[in-house]
C-alpha cells in the first residue's frame, strides 16, 4: 500500500468543499459524494430543496431566498435552499458558509449532462456560478437514467479530481464537466480530456384541455440523437470512457466574429 505523505493528507483534509446538486439536497447521488468527499476535506451541502433539474443557470431576484438546516441521510447537516443550484453556489461563497470555500463540486447528477445540454443543466450552471466567482469547479453526471445506480465510481473520481484540483489552478473562467457511464468499475475503460459535443433533442409539443376548456401544452420529445465524433464528451460516454471537458464561460464564436461583419452589419445606422 502507498504511503500518504502526512503533512499532504492534513492540507488535504483543510480543504473546504461545497456541494450542490439540481436532483435535491436528499437525492442518493449527493450523499455518495459527500460520504468520498468527506475523506479528503470539509464538505458543506446547500442544495435546492426540491429537485430542480434542467433549470439552468436561473437565479432568484423576485423573491427571498431561504436556507433551512436539515438533516442529510448520512446523519449530517446541510442546508435547503428554495432556490436554484446557482443560487445555492452564491449562498455558499457570498458568506452564508463562513469558512473560505477551496472547490465546488456539482452532484452526482443522476443522468448525463453531454454536448448541449449544458444549455438546460442545473447542475452544470451550479458550477458555471463558482467559476464566475473565481473558485474551482467541475460538474459530475452518471450517465443513466435507470432508476438505480452505483454512484461509487462516480464518487470515487470526484474525491481524485478534487485532491488534483486543490493542487492545480483552473485557467480564467473555466469548469470541468464530468460524465461517468453507467458500468462496473471493471467495465470503465479510463477517463478522457474531451471537447463538447452534439447532442439533439427533436422535441415535440403536446396540447391538451383542462377541465374548465383552456388549453394547457406538456413539453417533451424523444430520446436524443448523438454526433458519435472522436474526441467528444457523446463519444467517449459511449465507449466506456469517463469524459471530462474543460467549459469556458467565453460563449463568442470568434470562427463567425469576421463573417458577421462582412454583412455590412456596422454599417447600419441607429439614429
Amino acid at each position: 500500500m502507498q504511503k500518504v505523505d502526512p503533512i499532504a493528507r492534513a492540507k488535504l483534509l483543510t480543504m473546504n468543499i461545497l456541494i450542490t446538486n439540481d436532483d435535491g439536497v436528499h437525492a442518493e447521488g449527493l450523499i455518495f459524494l459527500k460520504a468520498e468527499l468527506d475523506k479528503i476535506g470539509r464538505v458543506f451541502v446547500v442544495a435546492p430543496d426540491r429537485p430542480r433539474s434542467a433549470c439552468g443557470h436561473s437565479i432568484t431576484l423576485h423573491k427571498p431566498l431561504r436556507a433551512e438546516k436539515v438533516a442529510l441521510r448520512d446523519g449530517s447537516v446541510g442546508y435547503a435552499s428554495n432556490g436554484t443550484p446557482s443560487d445555492c453556489v452564491s449562498l455558499g461563497l457570498l458568506g452564508m458558509i463562513e469558512e473560505p470555500i477551496d472547490v465546488v463540486v456539482s452532484g452526482i447528477n443522476h443522468g448525463p449532462n453531454l454536448g448541449w445540454d449544458l444549455t438546460y443543466s442545473g447542475t452544470v450552471s451550479a458550477a458555471m456560478e463558482a467559476a464566475i466567482m473565481g473558485v474551482r469547479a467541475f460538474a459530475i453526471s452518471v450517465t443513466s437514467y435507470a432508476p438505480r445506480l452505483d454512484y461509487g465510481p462516480a464518487a470515487r473520481f470526484a474525491a481524485a479530481l478534487a485532491q488534483m484540483l486543490a493542487e492545480h489552478d483552473m485557467p480564467e473562467s473555466t469548469l470541468l464537466n464530468v460524465n461517468v457511464p453507467d458500468l462496473p468499475p471493471s467495465q470503465i475503460k479510463g477517463v478522457v480530456v474531451t471537447r463538447q459535443g452534439k447532442r439533439r433533442y427533436s422535441g415535440q409539443l403536446e396540447k391538451r384541455t383542462d377541465p374548465m376548456g383552456r388549453d394547457y401544452y406538456w413539453l417533451g420529445g424523444d430520446q436524443p440523437t448523438d454526433s458519435l465524433e472522436e474526441g467528444t464528451d457523446v463519444y467517449a460516454i459511449s465507449e466506456g470512457w469517463v469524459s471530462v471537458t474543460p467549459v469556458h464561460l467565453d460563449l463568442t464564436a470568434y470562427s463567425s466574429i469576421d463573417e458577421v461583419r462582412s454583412w455590412g452589419i456596422q454599417g447600419i445606422r441607429v439614429e
